[in-house]
């Protein structure tokens, strides 16, 4: 049974606390070459696909929208980013082409997070772009959550203006991010982390 954008979720009860403090504090990306040809199910795509939608949004603007690479879609649009690198870039060299042309097929299932910001007088772009970094961030974490792997990057290719017309986007669009998601291989090894005193002052101080 598929998942509609209707139905509602309970929220947490008390006793998913510490699950749900494990999976931030233990969340670890991937490496997209030690992802696997195993993802999610349309039920858990669905799934994914509303916790990315259920981020802050000031002023209800839905600052953001959503592009499935999925299928043989994934090595179309490799075919695509190989002429392109070709054609912007002819001296980048052999694997950064074959690169080009396999990365979008190397997981089951890629999401780009479009940020697609609108004149607003009160709302500054810059939070309407946070909100889909926020998009970003929950697909990754609904992601870990159903037992996946995903890699949030960007890549040349967010950035090339003759991709984003592919793509569809607009002038008042930019892509934030496409999120790979696969199976695990093996479970992610941890990496330093900053010391919070580093990071965090007290106001006035």
């Amino acid at each position: 049974m598929s998942v509609s954008d209707s139905e509602t979720s309970a929220p947490p009860r008390m006793n998913d606390t510490t699950n749900t403090m494990s999976l931030l504090l233990t969340r670890r990306s991937q490496s997209i070459s030690k992802l696997t040809s195993v993802g999610p199910n349309e039920d858990e795509l669905q799934l994914v696909l509303r916790a990315a939608a259920r981020v802050p949004d000031h002023g209800k603007l839905t600052p953001w929208r959503f592009i499935l690479f999925r299928g043989d879609k994934r090595s179309k649009f490799g075919e695509f980013l190989e002429a392109r690198l070709r054609e912007s870039r002819p001296d980048a060299g052999d694997l950064l082409f074959e690169r080009a042309r396999t990365i979008f097929s190397a997981t089951p299932i890629v999401i780009g997070v479009v940020s697609r910001t609108v004149p607003h007088a009160k709302i500054p772009e810059w939070e309407q772009h946070l909100s889909a970094g926020a998009a970003c961030m929950n697909i990754v974490l609904a992601a870990t959550a159903l037992g996946f792997g995903a890699q949030w990057i960007t890549g040349w290719y967010a950035y090339d203006q003759k991709v984003a017309s592919h793509l569809g986007l607009t002038d008042h669009e930019r892509i934030a991010g496409f999120i790979f998601i696969g199976g695990l291989a093996e479970q992610p090894t941890d990496r330093d982390r900053p010391q919070l005193a580093a990071v965090v002052t007290d106001y006035g101080t």
